[in-house]
């Protein structure tokens, strides 16, 4: 379990649903996880907050005028300076889909697809950090982004976030890097080119801890979800790759020795 006032710069320090039932997510991941959903924002478009334990743990949205959500969950990056970071991004060949802007005195936020088109936000914080726990029950456990072309992808993250970085494997069997940092391993960067479905962009994936995966997985089901990979048993921990009723996909570890 780590506890943090703020994220390091360049880590995940957010992440939000945007679901096209939003009501269902509420329950959904509420039951699961036992979270609190507050109550939508109108002044933040219906903007919402899951609480953990009386804490904010992830945000929330429906549709936001014309576009249609995605069912995704999306990490944010933290910045120290997020003007310089999207220059940054521009210049390393990522396309800024939202450029940034103030949310109230929270923070700044922005929202960008790397050079292999995975998906991620981008954060500065004002008075709004982000999750301040990890690795507890329901609460962020990991993330990681799946490419099509790991060596781009590690490359970007460098020079847009200023990543520090170390390969765990470099093998067409299994490729894998991590973001490194002063509390230990971030983020990783798998080349996921070997089992991409044909179509499926890059994308970043969060994972959520539990204390017991298959208790969880189970009632993911009963929730009316779905297993969609695992449970695989792995030296960092049990994991399974689930989708919510609305489809979005999301994961549950289990930590090494929890």
């Amino acid at each position: 379990m780590t506890t943090r006032d703020h994220a390091p710069a360049g880590a995940p320090c957010w992440a939000d649903l945007w679901s096209s039932d939003v009501d269902g997510s509420r329950r959904f991941y509420c039951e699961l996880f036992g979270w609190e959903a507050a109550e939508p924002s109108p002044e933040f478009g219906g903007y919402f907050m899951f609480v953990r334990d009386g804490v904010p743990v992830a945000g929330g949205m429906g549709p936001m005028g014309d576009a249609a959500p995605d069912n995704r969950w999306k990490p944010y990056l933290a910045s120290d300076d997020i003007t310089k970071i999207l220059e940054l991004v521009e210049a390393g060949g990522g396309q800024i889909t939202v450029p940034a802007m103030p949310v109230a005195d929270l923070g700044f936020q922005a929202v960008l697809d790397d050079p292999t088109g995975a998906h991620v936000g981008v954060w500065q914080p004002g008075t709004f950090a982000g999750f301040t726990v990890l690795g507890e029950h329901g609460a962020p456990s990991w993330f990681e982004v799946h490419t099509r072309d790991h060596a781009a992808a590690v490359a970007f993250y460098r020079s847009a976030f200023g990543w520090e970085t170390a390969a765990v494997a470099d093998t067409d069997e299994f490729r894998y890097t991590v973001l490194t940092g002063p509390e230990g391993d971030l983020a990783g960067v798998m080349d996921a080119s070997a089992f991409l479905p044909a179509g499926e962009r890059s994308a970043w994936s969060v994972y959520w801890e539990v204390d017991d995966i298959d208790a969880a997985v189970a009632r993911v089901g009963e929730l009316g979800g779905a297993l969609v990979l695992g449970i695989d048993d792995t030296p960092y921990g049990r994991l399974a790759s689930m989708a919510d009723p609305a489809g979005a996909p999301f994961k549950l570890r289990t930590s090494p020795g929890a």
